[in-house]
């Protein structure tokens, strides 16, 4: 009698054994039936220019990061949010790596999402496009080519991380991620569950085919579908086996070994970005910032205080000592002293940041300095050490204005572009200065920071200066052009209006290609505006009372 329970208990036991491992054979089968290994090389096989690819974004096409991706939601912390937000989140990462990754991934979304309002939120378009960009291995990407669709989707970055990087610069057509949840405008901190079949589905099928069954959509859909994801242990995996055909993986060996994708290669080139941070703020990194901070400030109020109040044989060695650098290219055969009028010189040249003029005006020694900006707040105006002139955006008195401000052997600096430019890019020149002296020096200049960007279109552009001398080798590169003479495009002029504004935007365009030349930049024919629209939503212009 005591033996009963015991063979009873064995029986059960054998029993479920049985069902489950039943079961689980059944589930391996059908999953080993669509799995394929993954080739070395993560092309896709032949043929599949008809199929539409899903791939999963963390796992198959991004190359490693830090740990759950910390270094995208820092970047949202800090450029959305501010420093606070952004210590906050440094401090956690401790607990975030302790707790797991799904825990660990709310507490990073909480931290840098809560309280930012959704409509103003612009990071997604504007800044994490470019740090998505270097991480992108280019074998997936030549991968992901061939397919005739392509569906991204994430079960760690949120939606509104993602969509702009996939849809605007990879042109993946559908973008699947998990959605954030808001409150009266504002987002509360909180993602929805992981990404689903049926949203997944959703995106594959038409308008006019959402009424029918999804298992007879399933049916019909599953022999056109490839996946591409990570390990096979995660649940992206176990996802896509459940509508693909064929899954293709990739372990973290062989991404490591993947190649960047080069700039020459992305579908659409990134021309501009916003942003302070100019690191890859990877927790060692975003550490060491903001261990430098403190000293960062001390070290730009040096540099201001050395260049405003000290004079240029004590300021500039002052300066280079503390780390700044400055490199000057000169032609040999100098020309501007075959000026007439006695005008001064029109130095014309692409923008890079405020400090434009004030590093041309020292590298190139130029007396009586003027700088003509669209733009500048009265902070920045009251410390600039030389003098500036703000234009009013009409041409005829703008025109006059520039006239005048160049008689009497004054030296006038104009950017053209209107506004500033990160990339190796140059947007439209204006040929508004074409109209106010025949005599142009084309200056070529380039800049190169490490930490933090001198620029901004969405922040308080009076700290751009102070943004850029926080850098701890911030360097310069100034380079004069031969003197253009405008009067030999004209050569060919009749009188015809049409020919006379012809030959403006003939002498505007040289004189761009000329800078492009120099710096090995590509000429464009972007514009302020079209800046503007894309970082931040406007045309970039602030209309007074």
């Amino acid at each position: 009698m005591t033996s009963t329970p015991f063979f009873f208990l064995k029986a059960l036991f054998l029993f479920f054994h049985r069902f489950f491992s039943k079961k689980f054979r059944r589930a391996t089968a059908a999953v080993h039936r669509k799995y394929q290994k993954q080739p070395p090389s993560t092309k896709l096989p032949g043929g599949s220019d008809d199929k539409v690819l899903i791939f999963n974004v963390e796992g198959g096409l991004l190359k490693p990061s830090s740990p759950y991706f910390f270094s995208y939601f820092m970047l949202v912390a800090f450029e959305a949010g501010g420093l606070l937000r952004a210590t906050a989140l440094l401090m956690s990462y401790p607990l975030i790596r302790l707790v797991g990754q799904e825990i660990g991934l709310k507490i990073m979304v909480m931290i840098s999402f809560f309280g930012v309002k959704k409509d103003n939120f612009r990071v997604g378009s504007s800044v994490l496009p470019k740090f998505f960009l270097n991480d992108v291995g280019l074998e997936v990407f030549e991968a992901l080519k061939k397919g005739k669709k392509r569906i991204g989707f994430s079960n760690i970055f949120p939606q509104v991380m993602i969509e702009s990087f996939l849809r605007d610069y990879l042109e993946v057509e559908e973008v699947v991620g998990r959605e954030l949840k808001v409150f009266c405008g504002y987002f509360v901190g909180l993602m929805e569950e992981k990404v689903k079949v049926s949203s997944l589905l959703s995106h594959l099928i038409h308008e006019e085919e959402k009424e029918e069954k999804e298992s007879d959509m399933l049916f019909h859909k599953n022999d056109n579908l490839i996946g591409l994801c990570g390990s096979q242990k995660g649940c992206d995996f176990q996802l896509l086996s459940s509508i693909c055909n064929e899954i293709y993986t990739v372990n973290e060996a062989e991404k490591k070994r993947w190649k960047r994708l080069p700039k020459d290669k992305f579908p659409k080139p990134l021309v501009f970005h916003d942003g302070r941070l100019a690191l890859n703020p990877t927790p060692f990194d975003t550490l060491a910032l903001f261990m430098w901070l403190p000293f960062a400030l001390i070290l730009a109020f040096i540099r201001i205080f050395a260049y405003i109040f000290l004079p240029s044989i004590l300021s500039y060695p002052i300066n280079a000592f503390s780390g700044m650098h400055l490199t000057i290219s000169i032609p040999k055969e100098n020309t501007k002293s075959n000026n007439n009028n006695n005008q001064g010189f029109l130095y014309v040249c692409n923008h890079r940041t405020l400090l434009d003029p004030l590093y041309i005006s020292a590298a190139l020694r130029i007396n009586n300095p003027t700088a003509v900006t669209y733009s500048l707040s009265p902070i920045s105006e009251f410390f600039s050490p030389i003098r500036t002139v703000r234009l009013t955006r009409n041409r005829d008195r703008d025109a006059t204005l520039m006239v005048r401000l160049l008689s009497a052997d004054g030296n006038l600096i104009v950017c053209p572009e209107g506004t500033t430019c990160r990339e190796p890019y140059l947007l439209r020149f204006s040929p508004l200065f074409t109209e106010i002296s025949t005599k142009i020096v084309p200056v070529a200049n380039d800049t190169h920071v490490t930490m933090f960007y001198g620029t901004t279109a969405s922040g308080f552009k009076c700290f751009d200066p102070l943004f850029f001398l926080m850098n701890p080798s911030p360097s310069y590169t100034v380079k004069e052009l031969d003197m253009v003479d405008g009067l030999l495009f004209g050569s060919n002029d009749d009188g015809d209006g049409d020919d006379k504004n012809s030959t403006r935007f003939d002498v505007a365009n040289f004189v761009q290609s000329e800078i492009g030349k120099a710096l090995e930049f590509e000429c464009t024919k972007l514009t302020r505006k079209d800046k503007y629209l894309i970082l931040a939503g406007n045309e970039g212009i602030v209309h007074s009372k």
